[in-house]
């Protein structure tokens, strides 16, 4: 591949973000990248400026559980219920961020009755399951989501993913929560229930002799039968789950989402981004663009950093400060070709995605001054 060259990005298709966020047929927008790239700061001010300048009563929801979303927004935290977002403007904006076991707590009780949700919340698998277990996270964002949307109250809504190889769990998370439905192992468990009554241990031992014994003996009775009764009492609620899931993975393949990829100009968020464009394009995810966050510009572009550096030389002795400017305008450039450079990878690989830039700022995003900024520079 030809090395690239200054041009490549800047002349690339550019991404119309506020056609994007005014469109009334786009109801979701998920941003997805690397870690430490601004993906919660570029939600928020895709949220907010939907919310100030296109009128649209806009939700943002993070699953990152890191707190400057809320800093941001002039809130003092997030839960897992929408707050109202107070601006000096006419807009509706609300905010809020995934709690898992809130979520699934929800799920339970809307799902069986007060004696069986009682039941599953104390039992000591769900327990763990709901706060702790692999994967969890990712389920609820899913139903979490599904949830929103299905309310239909808002007209739009955008999604703050983890680093994108956790956000790739989140689009995975109706097949995984399947493959566990469908297990060996989980209809086993489910088998005393179904077999009117019988105990798990007169079943399995029939069924698998000394293996069950030694799983009895590894494991223990009171935990295989606590486990027992978490499948048991789950067993009427998770088919409608797995059902809404797979719901909600049909409307993140439709033209009314659209996903917005977060990086910065530097080889690992790169190729993070690429990774994951690669991986849309394969599910059919609706790929809206590219967001280029934190990208150095220079006022001077038609000063090159060769001709800066004999400047300096010719005039360190009677100007010293001109000597230095004109040495801090080369470095400068130089860092423009790397980052232009980096970004090329991508751009020469997805020259159908277009992209939007947003240059880096002097001082870090924390107020909604800041995340004003970044929508307007985005737009």
């Amino acid at each position: 591949m030809p090395a690239a060259s200054l041009d490549d990005v800047s002349d690339h298709l550019a991404l119309a973000v506020d056609e994007l966020l005014a469109d009334p047929g786009v109801k979701i927008v998920v941003c997805c990248g690397a870690g430490g790239v601004g993906k919660t700061t570029t939600a928020a001010a895709l949220a907010l400026r939907a919310a100030e300048e296109h009128g649209r009563r806009t939700v943002v929801l993070t699953i990152d559980p890191a707190r400057r979303l809320a800093q941001a927004l002039g809130l003092t935290e997030l839960d897992n219920q929408p707050r109202l977002v107070k601006t000096d403007r006419d807009a509706e904006l609300y905010a809020m961020m995934l709690d898992m076991k809130r979520t699934f707590d929800e799920i339970v009780a809307a799902h069986t009755d007060e004696q069986r949700a009682q039941e599953i919340f104390g039992n000591p698998f769900y327990q763990a399951m709901s706060s702790t277990f692999s994967g969890t996270q990712e389920y609820m964002a899913m139903e979490k989501l599904g949830q929103l949307r299905a309310a239909d109250r808002w007209d739009l809504i955008v999604v703050d993913t983890p680093p994108s190889r956790s956000a790739l769990d989140f689009l995975d998370a109706p097949a995984r929560l399947g493959r566990f439905l469908d297990g060996r192992m989980l209809r086993l468990l489910l088998a005393p229930a179904r077999a009117g009554g019988r105990s798990m241990f007169q079943l399995v031992t029939a069924s698998f002799g000394a293996f069950s014994r030694t799983v009895q003996r590894v494991l223990g009775s009171q935990l295989l039968g606590d486990l027992s009764g978490f499948v048991e009492a789950l067993d009427s609620m998770f088919g409608g789950f797995r059902q809404r899931a797979e719901h909600t993975y049909q409307v993140l393949q439709d033209p009314q989402t659209a996903f917005l990829l977060v990086a910065a100009p530097e080889p690992d968020a790169i190729r993070e981004a690429s990774y994951f464009a690669e991986r849309l394009v394969a599910d059919r995810m609706p790929l809206a663009g590219l967001l280029l966050n934190r990208v150095h510009v220079t006022a001077a572009p038609g000063l090159s950093a060769s001709e800066s550096l004999r400047g300096a030389e010719v005039v360190a002795q009677e100007h010293p400060q001109t000597a230095a400017a004109l040495r801090a305008h080369a470095s400068l450039v130089q860092r423009v070709g790397r980052e232009e450079t980096v970004a090329a990878r991508f751009t020469r690989a997805f020259p159908a995605v277009p992209v939007a830039t947003v240059p880096a700022q002097p001082t870090d995003v924390h107020d909604l001054a800041g995340l004003r900024t970044v929508g307007a520079t985005l737009a």
